[in-house]
């Protein structure tokens, strides 16, 4: 009796232990764009007659696709969807896929640790760190003005490229450049859905496509006139930048910790 006790006890503990994990809060309600604000920035290349007309409204906005609603990002111009709330040690999940339409390119980004105004970089943006959802290259890091990381990686000629157990490199623009490509490409045929998870805990990040880890970032920070300053929250930010897409949904919820198995 004592050992089945025991034993009833551990299951309740462990029950009482998962029900105690953080629930999924949706950042989409399905509804309309709620909790987010709107930028239009930069027209695109050759595309300066649509800059003229375009609107937030227009640009960004909740459709009906076969009876489920999405967020329709249009591409037709440089611009922002930005949370309204500020984030700090998170997981957070976006399920999105490209359109049809192409201006430029198939180019979108998942922002994060965003601050600032918006138009402080590239003419459209809050500064940020990127986690790239342009086509061919979903899961890449992007820093953009001042911010900064460091990355694992080994050299190519096509790039510095993550690598777990590379070299310890630091990037950013006033560093070995701003760009750093994914270790693995994992991305789903055009017109499939993708899913793009980011953990963020601390000064680390590290984003997963469809399940795969593609890159992991260390001592993320902000580069002031030679002195790194520590970068770890911010808001979230999901580009119009040349191509059409549509997300299904995009929750988040607060971590402890990433998990070891992500890391290792």
């Amino acid at each position: 009796m004592k050992k089945l006790t025991f034993f009833i006890s551990i299951i309740f503990s462990t029950i009482l232990f998962s029900s105690c994990e953080a629930p999924w809060q949706p950042l989409f309600n399905s509804e309309d764009l709620d909790g987010w604000e709107t930028f239009i920035g930069t027209p695109l290349t050759g595309f300066e007659h649509l800059y003229e007309e375009a609107t937030p409204e227009n640009v960004f906005k909740v459709v009906d696709v076969e009876g489920e609603k999405l967020i329709h990002i249009t591409g037709e111009v440089n611009g922002s969807l930005a949370t309204v709330d500020t984030f700090a040690n998170y997981h957070l999940e976006l399920v999105f896929k490209w359109g049809d339409q192409v201006y430029t390119k198939r180019n979108s980004g998942l922002l994060y640790h965003s601050f600032g105004e918006f138009g402080e970089a590239l003419g459209s943006w809050m500064t940020n760190i990127e986690c790239q959802l342009m086509h061919e290259n979903l899961g890449d890091t992007y820093l953009m003005n001042n911010t900064c990381c460091e990355t694992e990686v080994n050299q190519t000629e096509n790039g510095y490229v993550f690598t777990k157990g590379g070299e310890l490199t630091q990037f950013g623009k006033d560093f070995n450049g701003p760009g750093i490509k994914k270790a693995v490409d994992a991305e789903n045929q055009l017109g499939e859905w993708n899913t793009v998870e980011l953990y963020s805990y601390g000064r680390t990040t590290v984003h997963l496509v469809n399940g795969q880890v593609t890159m992991i970032n260390t001592n993320t920070g902000v580069n002031e006139n030679g002195q790194i300053r520590p970068l770890s929250s911010g808001k979230i930010q999901i580009q119009s930048e040349g191509g059409d897409l549509f997300i299904k949904s995009v929750r988040v919820k607060p971590i402890k910790e990433i998990p070891a198995e992500i890391l290792q």
